[in-house]
């Protein structure tokens, strides 16, 4: 398992007055672990573990047919906002047998991504079911792996999204796309949280 280097050492949120948690969700292997290591900017900690012969009876691995480690716990990445605000990501693992860990992870967090792999659109349902349920706000990004073009109008009739849930295009891999990704999460939360009491911070230019 991977650790995290001497910037984990610090208490986290040492140097922040508000710790702002986000969950990345999603079916397995749409993206989820490698959007929290391109964006963060410490090095992940994650609990990736090389797949078995013996997994594939567990897990349905037949649109992920390339794919050598999985999640088995959580990923953990942090990006900081301002000098007051950072956000602390956790990756969730997508494998069914995993899904009873997700109501932990959702305690406390602000905001959620829901990642979309096209080829196996079906996989988001349970992350946006278990979201609605807990009445989290979330965004969901369409991971780019080369699948099926289908519009955002399809996609949204297929996951019967409300229309004020944004829906956006991403490359997990690349830093600057997931960045964009978080900072349409921060102004969806802030558009939801207008008026309460809970207060989003905007995000700060250097992380735009």
């Amino acid at each position: 398992m991977d650790s995290a280097t001497s910037d984990a050492r610090t208490p986290l949120g040492a140097s922040a007055d508000n710790g702002l948690k986000i969950v990345v969700v999603g079916g397995f292997g749409v993206g989820k672990t490698t959007l929290v290591r391109s964006v963060s900017e410490i090095r992940p900690l994650n609990t990736e573990e090389t797949m078995t012969q013996a997994g594939e009876d567990v897990d349905d691995v037949s649109g992920v047919r390339g794919k050598t480690a999985t999640t088995v716990a959580f990923d953990f990445g942090r990006i900081t906002l301002d000098a007051h605000n950072v956000l602390y990501l956790f990756g969730a693992p997508g494998q069914e047998r995993f899904w009873f860990l997700w109501d932990r992870l959702f305690a406390g967090t602000l905001g959620a991504v829901v990642l979309v792999d096209t080829r196996r659109i079906d996989d988001s349902w349970y992350a946006i079911d278990r979201l609605e349920h807990h009445g989290t706000p979330f965004i969901v990004a369409r991971n780019d792996f080369g699948g099926p073009a289908h519009t955002h109008a399809e996609i949204r009739d297929a996951l019967d999204l409300d229309p004020r849930v944004p829906l956006v295009d991403c490359d997990a891999r690349s830093r600057e796309s997931s960045k964009q990704v978080l900072i349409t999460l921060v102004r969806h939360l802030q558009d939801q949280y207008t008026g309460r009491s809970a207060e989003v911070p905007a995000p700060r230019q250097e992380f735009v």
